[in-house]
């Protein structure tokens, strides 16, 4: 049985745990592992998935390496984090890698970082989209069971946090090239096969151009699917 703990989700830090009830997983190394060991047993971790190098998704990236824990990214993620040790997993996007039960494919993100990667992880019957910090996702997926799926904005909120000043307009234009809307989460949903789909969990919420309550229903009305918003914990 497929079992997801968010452990952060929001702009200051990223990390989720994911098991099948065989092989633990890390998704994101976005906060301390100082926090993390207060949140998980990183002994039993089997390995951890990172999506790019920035410091909120790639923070614990060098400790849990020390740590044993294997992390897998693609070649640009390592260069740029400067990590390079054998616990460091280069991977690469299509060519897919397994990790104790789970068979996972990457496949390439729209973000300003080098080298970015979503993923596709499946174990038996289940299929876990992961997918983060990307302006869009250009495939198309069949018998998804679970969607993670980045949330960031939403289009008329971001114009208010413009008017109010809280926001830029060269931040505007960067979330706008590297960050996933409600309207592109919502587009994407109509676009895949949400059959078999037993939950649908919207990440990376921002703080000052989202509304979390807005966003669960939104996706609640579109899919009839149940709706978990992470957020930092």
């Amino acid at each position: 049985m497929i079992s997801i703990t968010p452990f952060a989700s929001s702009s200051r830090g990223n990390c989720y745990g994911l098991t099948d009830g065989t092989t633990p997983l890390l998704l994101e190394a976005g906060v301390p592992v100082r926090k993390l060991r207060r949140l998980a047993t990183i002994s039993k971790i089997a390995g951890c998935l990172v999506t790019h190098n920035h410091g909120d998704h790639a923070v614990a990236v060098k400790d849990l390496t020390r740590a044993g824990i294997s992390c897998y990214m693609s070649a640009g993620t390592a260069e740029a984090i400067g990590v390079s040790n054998h616990r460091v997993r280069p991977v690469a996007a299509l060519k897919q890698f397994t990790i104790g039960s789970w068979k996972i494919l990457p496949f390439e993100a729209v973000h300003d970082a080098a080298e970015p990667l979503s993923f596709l992880l499946q174990s038996g019957q289940d299929k876990v989209l992961f997918a983060t910090d990307t302006a869009y996702i250009k495939h198309r997926f069949k018998g998804l069971t679970q969607i993670m799926i980045e949330c960031n904005y939403h289009y008329p909120s971001l114009i208010k946090s413009i008017e109010s000043g809280y926001v830029t307009i060269s931040q505007k234009n960067r979330l706008l090239k590297s960050h996933l809307s409600l309207d592109n989460v919502v587009e994407f949903l109509k676009a895949n096969d949400l059959s078999a789909v037993q939950g649908i969990w919207l990440l990376h919420l921002s703080d000052s151009n989202s509304d979390e309550q807005h966003f669960k229903k939104t996706i609640q009305e579109l899919t009839g699917k149940p709706v978990t918003v992470c957020k930092e914990y």
